[in-house]
């Protein structure tokens, strides 16, 4: 079994937000392979599952907030007894990235990103991530926290279902297929 973990906030509210941009691309890729969400209340999550022709595959966006979503992340864990070095790859933002940038790693520290964090401090620092860059010009003086839970521009919106939602969908198939490489990449824009 695989579960791929959007981090990200619950609401129309943080929909469109930087912050969210994981559980954008998730839901978009979710749509994509027309997945349906189920809210599954002993998990804070909405789940999706995805027919595979090798395994079984749960998208999962936790509805416990951004910072605590390493809860929902080990319920599922302990609940499916999955190896979260093998089997979890976690899709979020990452504001020392440029917009459009992706990079894929095995393990890692959470570098100030505190969904991370809560992450890292339930499960260990071994699972794949899918980090994706939204750092763009902003306003000098503008706190981190204001930009990461400010709404996209529509161009960048349009740049995301465009360009980078294919390239994190096939990174997605691959690490399904198990054949995920750990590279960086800037999609073009």
């Amino acid at each position: 079994m695989k579960i791929i973990f959007a981090q990200g906030n619950p609401g129309l509210k943080y929909e469109t937000t930087r912050h969210n941009i994981g559980a954008l691309l998730l839901g978009l890729y979710a749509k994509e392979r027309q997945a349906t969400w189920k809210d599954q209340a002993k998990f804070q999550a909405l789940i999706a599952e995805v027919p595979t022709a090798t395994e079984k595959t749960l998208l999962v966006f936790p509805q416990t907030y951004y910072n605590d979503t390493g809860i929902c992340a080990r319920r599922l864990i302990d609940f499916y007894k999955i190896d979260p070095q093998q089997d979890l790859l976690v899709l979020h933002d990452d504001l020392a990235l440029p917009f459009g940038t992706l990079r894929t790693r095995a393990k890692g520290s959470d570098a100030g990103n505190n969904g991370i964090k809560s992450l890292n401090s339930h499960l260990g620092e071994a699972y794949h991530r899918l980090r994706i860059g939204i750092q763009t010009e902003r306003p000098a003086g503008l706190r981190d926290v204001d930009y990461v839970l400010g709404r996209f521009r529509d161009e960048e919106l349009a740049t995301i279902k465009k360009t980078l939602a294919p390239t994190v969908f096939t990174i997605i198939d691959d690490f399904i297929a198990g054949s995920m490489a750990l590279t960086s990449q800037t999609s073009e824009r």
